[in-house]
């Protein structure tokens, strides 16, 4: 290409609904410098880290890391995740790696870089497709041992993104992870406090500057963490006004409603669990899947929006 920005020109029109804000110079994915930006018109909404990030200068660089998002952003621009924090360098923005596991008789943990036991690394994007109103990008993810001096793949995911346009002031993101063993051998994901679906959140939130709402009414943190939920959200102060996301688990998950882990004070940090309370085995040749929503806005978001949006997703739409 003779220019350093690479626009995907592929369009697909997707069969789902997206009301609302459409902005006629549609979605597109832009890559640059190892990133790929998400731009609806002229804003970017988010960015996919697929080359190697290391850590600040003087830290280990056992906590280099790639696939994940950062910065994901509001409609108008505020920002949402946060990498690399003093206090858990191994935190990238939106990621999903498995922290207890169980392979070729040895237990592994993929999220906590610093054991050098694990890690997940990006392995090449199989699609990126446009339309007006969405774009969706699917990428392999590979699961490394390193324990022992092994860096050998355990379990291999493709990613699916999914980004469209809702109603004005917020937008939707729809995740698909597809994980298959790698080998001839059995993927086990150990019953553990943490793991999976995560998101460190911006570090504009405090207790005192964020809150809480699970579907089940819950606003208080500490309570919140271990509880059932099939949707969460999550806003506060950014800047000078509010925003924030709504997580939802698919009804066909593992473990339905599932697990939260959310930090009962200080950052906020949150995540979906499906092995919280229970073990999950990964049998080779065949294919598991979690699915999950986000609907990032700005402003607030109130518990009748969230049960609304939860039964159209229920619904697949």
């Amino acid at each position: 290409m003779k220019s350093d920005w690479i626009i995907i020109t592929a369009i697909v029109l997707f069969g789902i609904h997206c009301g609302g804000n459409r902005n006629a110079d549609g979605m597109h994915g832009i890559k640059k410098d190892g990133q790929l930006h998400i731009t609806s018109g002229s804003d970017t909404l988010l960015t996919y880290q697929y080359e190697t990030v290391y850590p600040p200068e003087g830290v280990d660089t056992l906590f280099k890391r790639s696939g994940f998002i950062h910065p994901l952003k509001t409609p108008s621009g505020k920002v949402l995740t946060r990498i690399q924090p003093e206090d858990h360098y191994h935190h990238y923005g939106v990621w999903n790696p498995w922290t207890h596991t169980l392979f070729e008789g040895d237990t592994l943990d993929f999220w906590n870089l610093y054991k050098n036991e694990g890690t997940v690394r990006f392995a090449g994007f199989k699609s990126i497709e446009e339309s007006e109103d969405a774009l969706s990008y699917k990428v392999l993810h590979e699961h490394v041992v390193l324990k022992n001096g092994k860096n050998k793949v355990a379990l291999n995911e493709i990613q699916t993104v999914r980004i469209h346009d809702a109603d004005e002031g917020q937008y939707i993101i729809d995740f698909t992870f597809d994980y298959t063993p790698a080998t001839e051998n059995p993927f086990k994901i150990l019953e553990y406090r943490y793991g999976g679906f995560g998101w460190r959140a911006t570090p504009e939130w405090t207790d005192s500057t964020a809150s809480i709402l699970t579907s089940k009414g819950i606003t208080n943190r500490a309570e919140a963490d271990g509880s059932l939920a099939e949707w969460v959200i999550i806003e506060g102060k950014l800047g000078d006004g509010k925003g924030g996301a709504v997580l939802m688990g698919d009804p066909g998950n593992y473990n339905h409603p599932e697990p939260l882990r959310i930090w009962p004070e200080g950052d906020m940090f949150i995540c979906f669990f499906p092995t919280k309370f229970s073990d999950w085995t990964m049998q080779p040749g065949n294919t598991y899947t979690l699915k999950y929503r986000m609907i990032v806005f700005d402003g607030e978001f109130t518990a009748d929006m969230a049960e609304k949006a939860f039964s159209a997703y229920s619904n697949g739409e």
